[in-house]
C-alpha cells in the first residue's frame, strides 16, 4: 500500500485503533474521513487533526450504510482506500445461553457491518489506482478468548471472508489486507491502562510500517505467534491462553 496521497475512510476512527490510524495516515498526507456512531468523538479527533472530515455512520445499520457510502463517493470522488476498523466487543457465556441482544448487535457490527460497507464501496474502489480494503480482525480469531466468544467468532469469519474477498479480488485494482491486532490498550474492555496489552502508539507504528512494506496480513507483536498456532494441536495454546486470563 502507498502511504500518501490516498482518500481514506477508516470506520470506528473516532477511538482506539481506528482514531491511531486515522492520524498517522493523516500525518503522512493522505486526506482522511472517519465514522462513528459517537458524534462527541468524531468531532474531537478532527478538531486535534485539521483537516480530516468525519461522517456519523451506524455500521449495524444497512440503510444507514448504504447512505454514507453514497455520501462519500459524492463527496470525496477520490476514495481509494476503505479500513474496516469498527467493532464491539463484550463478555459473554458460550457455556449457558448467550443473550440474543448481544449475539445479533455483535454479528451486525464486526461481521455483517465490513461485509455491507465493502460491498457499498468495492464497484467504486475498482476504478481507482492503489485502491486497498484492509479489515481489522483480531488475534481472537485465530486463539480465541473464551469469555467472549462471539466476539472471537466474529473475527475468524471476517478472516475467512478476507481470504475469499483477496482471491476474487486478486486481478483488479483493489488489494486485501487483513489487519490482526494482538491486545491492544484500547477501551474494548477498559484495556487503556492494561500492562499485558501492547500500547496502542506501539501497535500503530509498526502497522504502519507493515503497511507501506506491502503485506497481506499486518502482524504486530505478540499476533506474529498467536497467528501461527491454529492448527491440530491448537488447543494447548488455547486452553493456556485462557486460563492465563482467568488467573488474572
Amino acid at each position: 500500500m502507498k502511504l500518501t496521497g490516498n482518500t481514506v475512510f477508516v470506520t470506528g476512527g473516532g477511538s482506539g485503533i481506528g482514531r491511531g490510524l486515522a492520524e498517522a495516515l493523516h500525518k503522512l498526507g493522505n486526506q482522511v474521513i472517519i465514522s462513528g456512531r459517537r458524534p462527541e468523538r468524531l468531532q474531537a479527533t478532527i478538531d486535534a487533526n485539521p483537516g480530516m472530515h468525519a461522517v456519523s455512520l451506524d455500521i449495524a445499520d444497512p440503510t444507514d450504510i448504504k447512505k454514507v457510502a453514497e455520501q462519500l463517493i459524492a463527496d470525496h470522488s477520490s476514495l481509494n482506500v476503505l479500513i474496516n476498523n469498527a467493532g464491539i466487543m463484550l463478555l459473554d457465556d458460550a457455556a449457558g445461553p448467550v443473550d440474543d441482544d448481544l449475539l445479533s448487535s455483535t454479528v451486525a457490527t464486526n461481521l455483517l457491518g465490513t461485509i455491507r460497507m465493502t460491498s457499498a464501496l468495492i464497484e467504486h474502489l475498482k476504478t481507482k489506482d492503489g485502491a486497498v480494503v484492509a479489515n481489522v480482525s483480531s488475534v481472537l480469531g485465530f486463539v480465541p478468548m473464551a469469555t467472549s466468544a462471539v466476539y472471537s467468532a466474529t473475527k475468524a469469519a471476517l478472516h475467512s471472508y478476507t481470504l475469499s474477498q483477496r482471491y476474487l479480488l486478486r486481478g483488479s485494482k483493489v488489494s486485501v489486507i487483513e489487519i490482526v491486532p494482538p491486545w491492544v490498550r484500547t477501551e474494548l474492555l477498559n484495556s487503556t491502562e492494561e500492562p499485558r496489552a501492547m500500547p496502542l502508539d506501539a501497535f500503530i507504528a509498526g502497522t504502519i510500517e507493515q503497511l507501506g512494506a506491502d503485506a497481506n496480513e499486518i502482524l504486530v507483536g505478540p499476533a506474529v505467534a498467536m497467528r501461527a498456532n491454529p492448527g491440530p494441536n491448537e488447543h494447548a495454546w488455547v486452553n493456556e491462553f485462557n486460563d492465563t486470563l482467568a488467573a488474572g
